[in-house]
């Protein structure tokens, strides 16, 4: 029974209802954006352009320089948003947690080279990293979800790692050996399991951050290419706009916040579920 009360209440917790609430709401709407907008976000109407927002039941939002429909394209940009920030941390998560689960447990030569490797890009500014990326190979979604994946695997190679280490000298780890149980079922069975939970919340917060990020670099010109919808390149072709049709820019902006907002308050919660003695030391 009280095992069943404590599970109720986490999950009435504010944190994870709000942020549920405003991700699944925000998701949804992305995923069937193309039902609700069957013309698409790239729809022109020049004789509609500019029209102010919720003054016109087809533009609720309003539309753009162009005449293109504002709530549709948030909703487009949405799908870029999330597709990169999704994609960019479940490469960063594979990339960072073989690397070291492997060289971590054998420690040696690879892991303090891999380590090394990882101070030094921890040292450099992202935007000098996107920056000298971009001037390369250019802007692009691949690209930037390459990029993305390149300057984040390091979070969760510090992380495990640093899980890792202790875990590999505890008991069970050791009476595992002590039995002949091979390397990879150690690593794979036994310790990877024990990775998944501070994982998994260092997952939620950095799709946030990658969708921050993404925006970012759209926004400079350093991202997605600007004929595909994206909300930071939704803001970039707003800002000369503020003055006369400011919701060109604030509708794709309150959908970066309210996106963040809610995975962020997801991350909070799942951390005080599966470490719950990090409560404690929360306000």
């Amino acid at each position: 029974m009280a095992t069943a009360t404590a599970r109720r209440a986490r999950f009435n917790n504010f944190e994870f209802i709000f942020g549920a609430s405003l991700t699944a709401l925000i998701v949804l709407g992305v995923l069937f954006s193309d039902v609700l907008f069957p013309g698409g976000a790239a729809k022109v109407d020049l004789m509609a352009r500019l029209t102010k927002p919720f003054t016109s039941l087809a533009h609720p939002f309003g539309t753009d320089p162009l005449g293109r429909d504002v709530l549709a394209r948030v909703l487009a940009g949405g799908k870029v948003s999330l597709l990169v920030g999704v994609v960019s941390v479940i490469g960063a998560v594979i990339l960072g947690t073989v690397l070291v689960l492997v060289a971590g447990y054998f420690r040696g030569f690879w892991d303090m080279l891999l380590m090394r490797f990882a101070d030094v890009q921890l040292a450099m500014p992202f935007i000098l990293l996107a920056m000298t990326f971009v001037a390369i190979v250019g802007p692009s979604l691949t690209n930037t979800i390459f990029l993305l994946i390149v300057s984040e695997w390091v979070k969760y190679a510090r992380l495990v790692r640093g899980q890792m280490l202790s875990l590999r000298e505890r008991e069970f780890i050791l009476s595992a050996k002590a039995i002949g149980v091979s390397n990879a079922k150690i690593i794979f069975q036994h310790l990877l399991p024990n990775l998944v939970g501070p994982v998994i919340v260092l997952m939620t917060l950095n799709v946030a951050n990658n969708i921050l990020l993404e925006s970012s670099l759209t926004f400079l010109g350093l991202g997605i290419d600007p004929s595909t919808p994206s909300w930071g390149g939704m803001l970039a072709d707003g800002r000369t706009y503020l003055q006369t049709a400011w919701w060109v820019s604030v509708f794709p902006g309150l959908a970066i916040l309210l996106t963040v907002l809610g995975l962020n308050l997801l991350g909070d919660w799942l951390r005080d579920t599966l470490d719950p003695t990090g409560r404690s030391s929360r306000p």
